[in-house]
């Protein structure tokens, strides 16, 4: 009888570690900064960001060049002039330079705007194509390795599998 119950427990452990084991989830990894950097897509709204950045620093810049001619003319006429006109003239060069800065803040919210606009269809393009591949793969856990930590070395890397899905 003892021998039985021991029989029995010894089945009754092993059943469990073998049904433990196979509940186990499968994890894989993905270093998805790299793969949105390598996206064409990505590519292509860096360049227009570029091209936008670039606009805004020429606008800023002609601004500026403009204010600083207006203050050396105001300054170098200054002596000639009432104090009442150069009051005036002061108001307008601090109006000047409040609008240059308003148009710097713009432009840079502007900008982080259009970032946002451009990346939201890339990293939702390609968190579809890391879905799609980690359940072909049968995988149930994608962890992100884009902080530049391996999180599992024994996990499956899907980079090059979402890539050859991506068609890069």
């Amino acid at each position: 009888m003892k021998q039985l119950k021991t029989l029995l427990l010894a089945t009754a452990l092993i059943i469990g570690s073998v049904s433990f084991t196979t509940a186990q989830s499968k994890v894989a990894h993905i270093n998805t900064q790299e793969l949105i950097t390598a996206m064409p897509e990505m590519k292509a709204a860096q360049a227009q960001l570029e091209t936008l950045s670039k606009t805004y620093q020429t606008d800023i810049q002609n601004s500026v060049t403009e204010f600083q001619n207006l203050l050396k003319q105001y300054e170098a006429e200054a002596p000639t002039k009432t104090e009442e006109e150069n009051a005036k003239r002061g108001q307008e060069i601090q109006e000047k330079q409040q609008r240059i800065q308003q148009f710097q803040a713009d432009a840079q919210k502007d900008l982080q705007k259009k970032e946002l606009d451009l990346l939201k269809p890339i990293t939702e393009k390609a968190k579809a194509a890391i879905l799609k591949v980690a359940r072909a793969q049968g995988f149930d856990y994608v962890l992100d390795s884009a902080q530049g930590v391996t999180i599992l070395a024994d996990g499956k890397n899907l980079l090059d599998d979402v890539k050859k899905s991506l068609g890069i």
